[in-house]
């Protein structure tokens, strides 16, 4: 029942006391005023509360951390040499677009952080409704290597995490 008319007790309490003690004289219409403000402003709050999402698979998350971690090196030691100059003749940089099954946004999210954390590549943009991302890779040899890198290391263990 309290839920219902105050979905955040605490912040409607701190918003009242706030008000009152921003109003030098505190009038009547202040009192009010601070009420409106203290009923109101945690509905809208809820509205904005994230979506409860059950992580699942601790093993799956240990594989993930192990796997982004070993190919961060590996990345940063390619991207070293392109820059250094060792293999800039055989560099071809591009766009490429992977199809992805992954809906969940924290997976998504997450995905985004590793993509961009790795050297050598960058999320561009995602477009919800086809599930297709725009990646950028610096050093792109293969595309259907990447699509299958991306999905078969990464994608594949976030939908076992995130449900």
């Amino acid at each position: 029942m309290i839920r219902a008319l105050l979905p955040h007790p605490l912040l409607a309490v701190g918003l009242f006391a706030s008000w009152l003690l921003l109003s030098e004289p505190i009038s009547a219409g202040d009192i009010v005023v601070g009420l409106l403000a203290a009923l109101t402003i945690p509905h809208v709050m809820r509205l904005l509360e994230p979506d409860r999402s059950g992580v699942r698979s601790p093993g799956a998350i240990l594989r993930l951390a192990r796997s982004v971690a070993v190919d961060v090196l590996r990345s940063n030691y390619a991207v070293a040499t392109i820059i250094l100059g060792r293999r800039r003749r055989e560099r071809v940089s591009g766009f490429i677009y992977i199809p992805l099954d992954l809906r969940n946004r924290y997976g998504l999210a997450v995905l985004a952080i590793i993509l961009t954390c790795t050297p050598g590549t960058l999320w561009v943009q995602y477009d919800r409704h086809t599930g297709r991302l725009l990646l950028h890779v610096l050093d792109l040899v293969e595309e259907q290597e990447w699509i299958d890198l991306i999905k078969g290391r990464y994608e594949r263990l976030l939908l076992e995490i995130f449900p």
